[in-house]
Parts: C-alpha cells; sequence; structure tokens
C-alpha cells in the first residue's frame, strides 16, 4: 500500500510531507515486521489510516485544510455535511486523480484577423514597469508568499497551484478556472510563468513602507500600492448571488437597458447594494434616499434574503430603468462597476480610492460624473440636476461610457490575461519549475470539486479556442499615462460638482 501511495505521489505531484519521513510511514514501516497473516488483518486499519493522513495533508481549491487569510478576518468554512472518510476520498479523488497525463498544448493555427487592444491595455506596462530594469526574481517571490493566498505556475500548458490560504465563497475555483479557460483559449502559447496571487479585496503591497518593490496579483489595485491588478473571478460566475459569466451577464443588462430610451427613465440616481460591508461611504449613502431633495433611490440588498427567496429582487438587467447609476466603494473596490457601467445610464461614481484592470481606462466628464466623497447626497444631486437640464450631454457621456463597455467583451478579457501573462513572463530572472507542495489542476479536478451549483455555472463559461490571436498591445506609454493620471486628479480636485 505505502509503495502504491509513492507512486501517486510521483505521478500526481503529491504534497511533499507525505514524501518525507512522517509519522505516516513511520507507521508503514512499523508493520512490515508482522507476520504476513497479522498484516493482513490490519491491512483495513492501514488503508484508512494512510487515505485519512493523506487527506489530512492536502489542501484544496475549495479549501479542505485552509485557513482564511490573516490579513481579512473572515469566518472559516465549515465542510459538516460529510462523513470523514467520504472526505478524504474526495479530496484525494480530486487532488490526484482527475488530471490526465497527456497535456493538451499544441497550437491551432487562427483564422481571423487581429485587432487592436483598447487603450486601457497600455496599463499592463505601466503596472510591470517597477520590474523593468531589475526583473523579477525567484527570491522577489518567496518574500510576498507571507502575502499570497495562493500560487500559480505554467509549465508547458499545464497549470499548477499551491495553496497557502483559503478565500471567501469561490474566489479561487473560479478565478483558477478563468486561467485555465485561457490555456484552452490560447493552447501552446501561454509562456511558462510562476506567480503570486492574493484573493482578497485590499492592495497589500504599499510603495511607501516596502523596500523594494514586490509583485503580487490581485483584482484591484491603487497609485500608491505595487499589487498588479487581474480580471476578477465574477467575468466566469459568482453562484453565491447568482450572476452569471460576464458574456451572459453583460448581454442580459444591455437587453434590459433598452427596453426604455434614456430620455423614459426615471429620472433619478439609483443605487442598490449591500452598505454592512464596513463602507463609510455607503453608509453615507443611504442618507440620499430621496428623490424630492436629493433626486436619489438607494435600496439597501440584503443578500440573504435573496438566496432564500431565488434572487427575484436582485437581477442586473431589471435595475437599469433609471436615467443615472451610482458606484460606491465597499470594504474596498467592488466588481459591481462593472454591471453598473453596461446599464446604459450615466455612471455617478463616488471618487474611488482602488482601480480594477480596466476602471483606469474611465475618464471624469467623459465616461462617468465624478461625486464629492465629502458630500456625497448634495453632490449627486447637482449632477441628477445638471443631466436633466443638458439631456443632449448626458447622453453624451452615456454612450461613451456604453462604447467602453462593448470593448470589454469576453475576447478582451483574455486578451488582457494573456499580455499580461506574456509581459510579466519576460521579466522572470529564473526558470519557473513546478513546486513539490504543488497539485495539477484541470478542467476535471474543479468540476470534481464542485457542487451541483458550482458546476452548472462553471459549464456555462468553459470556453474554446480562439480564432482570432490576442489584440495587438499598444506600445508603452508610462509617460503618457502619469500625464492622464495627473489631468484626471486635476479634474476631480478642481471639480467636485459637474460643472
Amino acid at each position: 500500500m505505502l509503495t502504491k501511495l509513492k507512486s501517486w505521489a510521483c505521478l500526481q505531484g503529491k504534497r511533499t510531507e507525505a514524501l518525507r519521513p512522517s509519522r505516516f510511514s513511520v507507521f508503514f514501516w512499523s508493520f512490515s515486521f508482522l507476520p504476513a497473516s497479522s498484516s493482513l488483518r490490519y491491512l483495513p486499519i492501514i488503508v484508512y489510516l494512510s487515505v485519512d493522513y493523506l487527506a489530512t495533508q492536502t489542501k484544496t481549491i475549495v479549501g479542505y485544510n485552509l485557513k482564511p487569510t490573516p490579513w481579512h478576518e473572515f469566518p472559516a468554512k465549515q465542510f459538516n455535511n460529510e462523513t470523514k472518510m467520504a472526505r478524504a476520498s474526495k479530496i484525494i479523488q480530486c487532488s490526484y486523480f482527475s488530471c490526465g497525463i497527456k497535456s493538451h498544448n499544441n497550437q491551432i493555427p487562427f483564422t481571423r484577423k487581429i485587432e487592436k487592444c483598447p487603450r486601457f491595455f497600455r496599463w499592463i506596462h505601466h503596472d510591470l514597469e517597477p520590474w523593468s530594469e531589475t526583473g523579477i526574481s525567484h527570491a522577489h517571490l518567496m518574500e510576498v508568499k507571507k502575502f499570497a493566498s495562493f500560487r500559480i505556475v505554467i509549465i508547458n500548458g499545464k497549470l499548477y497551484v499551491d495553496y497557502y490560504y483559503d478565500c471567501v465563497q469561490s474566489r479561487v475555483m473560479f478565478t483558477i478556472w478563468g486561467i485555465l479557460q485561457l490555456l484552452k483559449r490560447f493552447p501552446g502559447r501561454i509562456p511558462d510563468v510562476d506567480m503570486m496571487f492574493d484573493c482578497m479585496d485590499k492592495p497589500i503591497i504599499d510603495k511607501n513602507e516596502s523596500t523594494s518593490p514586490l509583485p503580487i496579483f490581485r483584482y484591484c489595485t491603487t497609485p500608491d500600492h505595487y499589487d498588479i491588478p487581474f480580471p476578477d473571478w465574477s467575468f466566469w460566475g459568482w453562484p453565491e448571488i447568482n450572476i452569471g459569466p460576464w458574456q451572459e451577464e453583460f448581454q442580459s443588462i444591455k437587453e434590459g437597458s433598452q427596453k426604455q430610451s434614456w430620455t423614459n427613465k426615471f429620472p433619478y440616481a439609483y443605487w442598490r447594494g449591500n452598505p454592512d460591508v464596513v463602507s463609510p461611504m455607503r453608509e453615507i449613502l443611504l442618507q440620499c434616499n430621496d428623490t424630492e431633495q436629493w433626486g436619489a433611490v438607494i435600496m439597501r440588498q440584503n443578500w440573504t434574503h435573496e438566496t432564500m427567496h431565488g434572487f427575484k429582487q436582485s437581477k442586473l438587467s431589471t435595475q437599469c430603468n433609471y436615467r443615472y447609476k451610482i458606484y460606491a466603494e465597499g470594504y474596498a473596490w467592488s466588481v459591481s462597476l462593472k454591471y453598473i457601467l453596461s446599464c446604459g445610464c450615466v455612471p455617478l461614481i463616488i471618487n474611488p480610492k482602488y482601480d480594477d484592470f480596466f476602471s483606469r481606462g474611465l475618464f471624469p466628464k467623459r465616461n462617468y460624473i465624478p461625486i464629492s466623497p465629502e458630500n456625497i447626497c448634495p453632490s449627486i444631486k447637482t449632477a441628477v440636476d445638471w443631466g436633466n437640464d443638458h439631456p443632449a450631454k448626458a447622453e453624451e457621456i452615456r454612450k461613451s461610457v456604453e462604447d467602453f463597455m462593448e470593448s470589454l467583451n469576453i475576447d478582451r478579457i483574455y486578451d488582457y490575461m494573456y499580455h499580461l501573462i506574456v509581459e510579466y513572463s519576460k521579466l522572470l530572472d529564473f526558470k519557473p519549475v513546478r513546486p513539490l507542495s504543488s497539485l495539477e489542476e484541470c478542467v476535471e479536478s474543479l468540476y470534481c470539486f464542485a457542487d451541483q451549483n458550482q458546476t452548472l455555472f462553471l459549464a456555462r463559461s468553459a470556453t474554446v479556442p480562439s480564432e482570432a490571436p490576442p489584440c495587438t498591445l499598444p506600445q508603452q506609454a508610462n509617460r503618457l499615462i502619469d500625464k492622464v493620471i495627473a489631468l484626471k486628479a486635476k479634474i476631480i480636485n478642481s471639480t467636485q460638482l459637474l460643472m
């Protein structure tokens, strides 16, 4: 039995703890001295203990044997609906026997013409500029590891993941799924790479506190952090709150919005969300719920109630009946921005602290109306009055953001991931090697771990090899971006209100 388990380790990448001398191997060694008849008698016990030990040492994509990140408090996941043996069996089956040996990494010829990337792709060079001269060393990754939830290593088109801490809900599953889809999208074209990733909301690597830049990927960043923004998990679905993959949600929101022309929508600003996320901004926003005084409709979203009643009141496509939609950050950055921008309304964005990978392409007064965080309700009122009094100018803003979001289709999401990983891989000064403690992840292993609802969402966002090559990445323009940053800040700071 021990020989078989060691063979599994070599073939399937079992964690190093099980390969080194341990209580597990010593236990088997001690039984080797027993007579054959006695060994057979104890065989069921040996099998049970070996399976149990292997399962308790394996950290998984759904959070088995993982603790929540210490830098963001949230309840540890519970797995109470399983017997101990059933859980162990699932962990071993999904972790070590789901992914095949063959690699599907042969390039497929493109049949369509190449397109230009949107302008915000220029930020890829800007995000990676801190390492443009020094490169990224293995020592960099080992230092930033203490801030990572997991590590992603791609070698010859295969994906290996080392899990350190758990992520809330199914973020890690759908993030890893997105990367697996990228490998399927561009087979044989994703370079070998080694990346540290954190799945929580707030950037960690502060430029003012770090002695040297450390590379870590996450869903958002700020001008004061080195964290590298990456498309968030909800582009492939968010089953916990019934949000489908991006290509479905964007089309659904767009169709819902087009049922009424902009001029026939309610002439107010609308926000619906969860204020109970340690967000002073959203708490203030609740006070603006008065159409006569502030021109706003502010709705509290109760996700517990929605979950129990089938999400009947939370469908995004039914929330586009107002001329203006408000974006307010929560605990930090919020995934809600892309859905608000897709609504065919004039966005009112309360000046944000955090940026995701695409929001830096937005420009105040061109794609949205900036709202003062120090004067939220009066600022909303001023913006609504201005838009209602100047419908043609407001329509220009609405049309501009509509065009922007059309460029953010799922093809461009994969293109952004592709170019970011390619440019990042060029900075590595070492050859990526599979960590001994990592597990291979594949489509089959994720399906194995997913529950019934997650499986449906994963299937809905599955992709196929792209017929077109990745869009053409704009040339490096860091100085231009610095000028744009300064100009945006000047516009926002000099005019807290619209006019």
